[in-house]
Protein backbone atom coordinates (compact mmCIF):
# COMPACT_ATOMS: atom_id res chain seq x y z
CA UNK A 1 0.00 0.00 0.00
CA UNK A 2 1.25 3.20 -0.40
CA UNK A 3 0.95 6.42 2.05
CA UNK A 4 -1.56 8.82 1.08
CA UNK A 5 -0.27 12.64 0.52
CA UNK A 6 -1.84 13.23 4.23
CA UNK A 7 0.24 10.84 5.93
CA UNK A 8 3.68 12.31 3.73
CA UNK A 9 3.03 15.98 4.69
CA UNK A 10 2.50 14.63 8.43
CA UNK A 11 5.80 13.44 8.57
CA UNK A 12 7.34 15.56 6.94
CA UNK A 13 6.05 18.14 9.75
CA UNK A 14 7.49 15.79 12.27
CA UNK A 15 10.90 15.42 10.80
CA UNK A 16 10.92 18.95 11.37
CA UNK A 17 9.96 18.93 15.13
CA UNK A 18 12.11 16.01 15.71
CA UNK A 19 15.50 18.19 14.15
CA UNK A 20 15.41 20.39 17.26
CA UNK A 21 14.70 18.23 19.32
CA UNK A 22 18.05 16.84 21.04
CA UNK A 23 19.40 12.78 20.47
CA UNK A 24 17.40 10.77 23.17
CA UNK A 25 14.16 12.94 22.86
CA UNK A 26 14.68 12.33 18.93
CA UNK A 27 14.78 8.45 19.72
CA UNK A 28 11.79 8.21 21.73
CA UNK A 29 9.74 10.29 19.54
CA UNK A 30 10.94 8.15 16.70
CA UNK A 31 10.28 5.25 19.07
CA UNK A 32 6.72 6.33 19.45
CA UNK A 33 6.51 6.68 15.65
CA UNK A 34 7.46 3.87 14.69
CA UNK A 35 4.75 2.38 17.40
CA UNK A 36 1.89 4.91 15.93
CA UNK A 37 3.20 3.20 12.76
CA UNK A 38 2.64 -0.06 14.08
CA UNK A 39 -0.50 0.39 14.89
CA UNK A 40 -1.48 2.41 11.74
CA UNK A 41 -0.27 -0.05 10.10
CA UNK A 42 -2.33 -3.15 11.80
CA UNK A 43 -5.33 -1.33 12.30
CA UNK A 44 -5.13 -0.96 8.35
CA UNK A 45 -4.28 -4.43 7.59
CA UNK A 46 -7.33 -5.21 10.01
CA UNK A 47 -9.59 -2.93 8.36
CA UNK A 48 -8.38 -4.19 5.09
CA UNK A 49 -9.05 -7.69 6.20
CA UNK A 50 -12.45 -6.61 7.68
CA UNK A 51 -13.32 -5.48 4.16
CA UNK A 52 -11.76 -8.63 2.60
CA UNK A 53 -13.86 -10.51 4.96
CA UNK A 54 -17.11 -8.20 3.98
CA UNK A 55 -16.60 -8.47 0.00
CA UNK A 56 -15.59 -12.63 0.34
CA UNK A 57 -19.11 -12.53 2.42
CA UNK A 58 -20.69 -10.93 0.07
CA UNK A 59 -19.48 -12.64 -2.67
CA UNK A 60 -20.39 -15.96 -0.52
CA UNK A 61 -24.10 -14.37 -0.59
CA UNK A 62 -24.13 -13.52 -4.35
CA UNK A 63 -22.53 -17.34 -5.24
CA UNK A 64 -25.25 -18.28 -2.85
CA UNK A 65 -28.15 -15.97 -4.69
CA UNK A 66 -26.34 -17.35 -8.17
CA UNK A 67 -26.67 -21.21 -6.97
CA UNK A 68 -30.57 -20.33 -5.88
CA UNK A 69 -31.48 -18.71 -8.94
CA UNK A 70 -29.51 -21.89 -10.68
CA UNK A 71 -32.09 -24.37 -8.35
CA UNK A 72 -35.06 -22.40 -9.23
CA UNK A 73 -34.03 -22.51 -12.92
CA UNK A 74 -33.47 -26.20 -12.44
CA UNK A 75 -36.64 -26.45 -11.10
CA UNK A 76 -38.73 -24.15 -13.60
CA UNK A 77 -37.10 -26.77 -16.39
CA UNK A 78 -37.82 -29.70 -13.90
CA UNK A 79 -41.44 -28.86 -13.92
CA UNK A 80 -41.61 -27.66 -17.48
CA UNK A 81 -40.10 -30.90 -18.81
CA UNK A 82 -42.93 -32.64 -16.44
CA UNK A 83 -45.58 -30.40 -18.20
CA UNK A 84 -43.76 -31.60 -21.67
CA UNK A 85 -44.27 -35.53 -20.45
CA UNK A 86 -47.70 -34.97 -19.69
CA UNK A 87 -48.66 -33.23 -22.69
CA UNK A 88 -47.11 -36.26 -24.25
CA UNK A 89 -48.82 -38.49 -22.60
CA UNK A 90 -52.09 -36.65 -23.14
CA UNK A 91 -51.14 -36.72 -27.38
CA UNK A 92 -50.50 -40.50 -26.73
CA UNK A 93 -53.83 -40.69 -25.02
CA UNK A 94 -55.79 -38.90 -27.48
CA UNK A 95 -53.87 -40.71 -30.36
CA UNK A 96 -54.99 -43.93 -28.62
CA UNK A 97 -58.71 -42.83 -28.41
CA UNK A 98 -58.77 -41.60 -32.07
CA UNK A 99 -57.02 -45.18 -33.21
CA UNK A 100 -59.96 -46.73 -30.80
CA UNK A 101 -62.73 -45.11 -32.45
CA UNK A 102 -61.39 -45.28 -35.85
CA UNK A 103 -61.62 -49.19 -35.31
CA UNK A 104 -64.79 -49.18 -34.18
CA UNK A 105 -66.03 -47.53 -36.99
CA UNK A 106 -63.77 -49.55 -39.24
CA UNK A 107 -65.58 -52.48 -37.88
CA UNK A 108 -69.11 -50.86 -37.72
CA UNK A 109 -68.25 -50.90 -42.05
CA UNK A 110 -67.03 -54.13 -41.44
CA UNK A 111 -70.65 -55.35 -40.14
CA UNK A 112 -72.52 -52.62 -42.33
CA UNK A 113 -70.86 -54.63 -45.33
CA UNK A 114 -71.13 -58.36 -44.02
CA UNK A 115 -75.35 -57.00 -43.70
CA UNK A 116 -75.62 -55.90 -47.13
CA UNK A 117 -73.19 -58.67 -48.30
CA UNK A 118 -76.02 -60.91 -46.25
CA UNK A 119 -78.89 -59.27 -47.66
CA UNK A 120 -77.21 -59.63 -51.24
CA UNK A 121 -77.02 -63.55 -50.69
CA UNK A 122 -80.63 -63.41 -49.47
CA UNK A 123 -82.30 -61.75 -52.68
CA UNK A 124 -79.97 -64.16 -54.62
CA UNK A 125 -81.57 -67.21 -52.67
CA UNK A 126 -84.98 -65.35 -53.23
CA UNK A 127 -84.28 -65.00 -56.95
CA UNK A 128 -83.13 -68.85 -57.00
CA UNK A 129 -86.31 -69.34 -55.06
CA UNK A 130 -88.63 -67.54 -57.58
CA UNK A 131 -87.17 -69.39 -60.23
CA UNK A 132 -87.84 -72.68 -58.56
CA UNK A 133 -91.70 -71.45 -58.34
CA UNK A 134 -91.51 -70.39 -61.55
CA UNK A 135 -90.08 -73.44 -63.36
CA UNK A 136 -92.90 -75.89 -61.21
CA UNK A 137 -95.46 -73.17 -62.61
CA UNK A 138 -94.20 -74.04 -65.66
CA UNK A 139 -94.23 -77.60 -65.26
CA UNK A 140 -97.61 -77.66 -64.35
CA UNK A 141 -98.76 -75.87 -67.16
CA UNK A 142 -96.98 -78.29 -69.38
CA UNK A 143 -99.22 -80.67 -67.45
CA UNK A 144 -101.85 -78.77 -68.03
CA UNK A 145 -101.18 -78.95 -71.77
CA UNK A 146 -100.25 -82.55 -71.59
CA UNK A 147 -103.48 -83.40 -70.11
CA UNK A 148 -105.48 -81.43 -72.84
CA UNK A 149 -103.54 -83.05 -75.18
CA UNK A 150 -104.18 -86.57 -73.75
CA UNK A 151 -108.02 -85.13 -73.92
CA UNK A 152 -107.65 -84.08 -77.28
CA UNK A 153 -106.02 -87.68 -78.61
CA UNK A 154 -109.27 -89.21 -76.58
CA UNK A 155 -111.18 -86.87 -78.90
CA UNK A 156 -109.92 -88.08 -82.04
CA UNK A 157 -109.69 -91.51 -81.06
CA UNK A 158 -113.59 -91.24 -81.31
CA UNK A 159 -113.76 -89.35 -84.14
CA UNK A 160 -111.41 -92.23 -85.40
CA UNK A 161 -113.83 -94.65 -84.40
CA UNK A 162 -116.38 -92.48 -86.27
CA UNK A 163 -114.50 -91.45 -89.21
CA UNK A 164 -113.19 -94.81 -90.89
CA UNK A 165 -112.88 -93.35 -93.94
CA UNK A 166 -110.58 -91.05 -92.54
CA UNK A 167 -107.99 -93.69 -91.06
CA UNK A 168 -105.13 -92.68 -93.70
CA UNK A 169 -105.30 -89.09 -92.00
CA UNK A 170 -105.85 -90.43 -88.57
CA UNK A 171 -102.83 -92.67 -89.14
CA UNK A 172 -100.82 -89.38 -90.06
CA UNK A 173 -101.99 -87.45 -87.53
CA UNK A 174 -100.85 -90.04 -84.89
CA UNK A 175 -97.80 -90.19 -86.60
CA UNK A 176 -97.11 -86.82 -86.29
CA UNK A 177 -98.54 -86.70 -82.46
CA UNK A 178 -96.00 -89.50 -81.82
CA UNK A 179 -93.38 -87.83 -83.20
CA UNK A 180 -94.41 -84.50 -81.27
CA UNK A 181 -94.59 -86.67 -78.09
CA UNK A 182 -90.95 -87.61 -78.83
CA UNK A 183 -90.10 -84.12 -79.15
CA UNK A 184 -92.04 -82.96 -76.28
CA UNK A 185 -90.08 -86.59 -74.17
CA UNK A 186 -86.89 -85.05 -75.39
CA UNK A 187 -88.10 -81.38 -74.19
CA UNK A 188 -88.97 -82.88 -70.80
CA UNK A 189 -85.92 -84.68 -70.43
CA UNK A 190 -83.76 -81.81 -71.60
CA UNK A 191 -85.71 -79.51 -68.90
CA UNK A 192 -85.72 -81.90 -66.29
CA UNK A 193 -81.74 -82.38 -66.96
CA UNK A 194 -81.61 -78.40 -66.73
CA UNK A 195 -83.35 -78.57 -63.56
CA UNK A 196 -80.65 -80.72 -61.97
CA UNK A 197 -77.87 -78.77 -63.83
CA UNK A 198 -79.73 -75.81 -61.30
CA UNK A 199 -79.70 -77.98 -58.19
CA UNK A 200 -76.25 -78.93 -58.48
CA UNK A 201 -75.34 -75.24 -58.69
CA UNK A 202 -77.66 -74.51 -55.70
CA UNK A 203 -75.90 -76.85 -53.26
CA UNK A 204 -72.50 -75.61 -54.96
CA UNK A 205 -73.18 -71.79 -54.19
CA UNK A 206 -75.02 -73.30 -50.31
CA UNK A 207 -71.65 -74.97 -49.94
CA UNK A 208 -69.84 -71.88 -50.93
CA UNK A 209 -72.48 -69.89 -48.65
CA UNK A 210 -71.75 -72.13 -45.66
CA UNK A 211 -67.46 -71.55 -45.81
CA UNK A 212 -67.72 -68.19 -46.46
CA UNK A 213 -70.06 -67.99 -43.07
CA UNK A 214 -67.29 -70.50 -41.37
CA UNK A 215 -64.25 -67.96 -42.84
CA UNK A 216 -66.43 -64.62 -41.45
CA UNK A 217 -67.07 -66.58 -38.14
CA UNK A 218 -63.35 -67.33 -38.03
CA UNK A 219 -62.93 -63.15 -38.96
CA UNK A 220 -65.03 -62.24 -35.86
CA UNK A 221 -63.68 -64.48 -33.61
CA UNK A 222 -60.24 -63.05 -33.86
CA UNK A 223 -61.11 -59.53 -33.90
CA UNK A 224 -62.50 -60.10 -30.45
CA UNK A 225 -59.70 -62.21 -29.78
CA UNK A 226 -57.31 -58.57 -30.89
CA UNK A 227 -60.01 -56.79 -28.82
CA UNK A 228 -59.62 -58.49 -25.52
CA UNK A 229 -55.54 -58.54 -26.52
CA UNK A 230 -55.91 -54.68 -26.45
CA UNK A 231 -57.81 -54.53 -23.41
CA UNK A 232 -55.42 -56.34 -21.82
CA UNK A 233 -52.71 -54.37 -22.98
CA UNK A 234 -54.35 -51.28 -21.28
CA UNK A 235 -55.02 -53.09 -18.11
CA UNK A 236 -51.47 -53.66 -18.08
CA UNK A 237 -50.89 -50.11 -18.63
CA UNK A 238 -52.84 -48.94 -16.08
CA UNK A 239 -51.63 -51.61 -13.67
CA UNK A 240 -47.52 -50.37 -14.78
CA UNK A 241 -48.87 -46.76 -12.92
CA UNK A 242 -49.75 -44.56 -16.18
CA UNK A 243 -50.91 -41.47 -15.04
CA UNK A 244 -54.07 -40.73 -16.32
CA UNK A 245 -55.24 -38.75 -18.93
CA UNK A 246 -56.51 -34.81 -18.20
CA UNK A 247 -54.18 -34.44 -15.16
Amino acid sequence: LYPSEDCIKKKKKKKKLLQGLDERERERERERERERERERRERERGERREREREEREKERERERERERERERERKRERASEREREREKERERERERERERVREKNERERERERERERERERERERERERECIREREREREREREREREREREREREEREREREGERKKERKKKQERERERERERREEREREREREREIIRESKVKEHKRKREKERRERERERERERERERERERERERERGTPPTGT
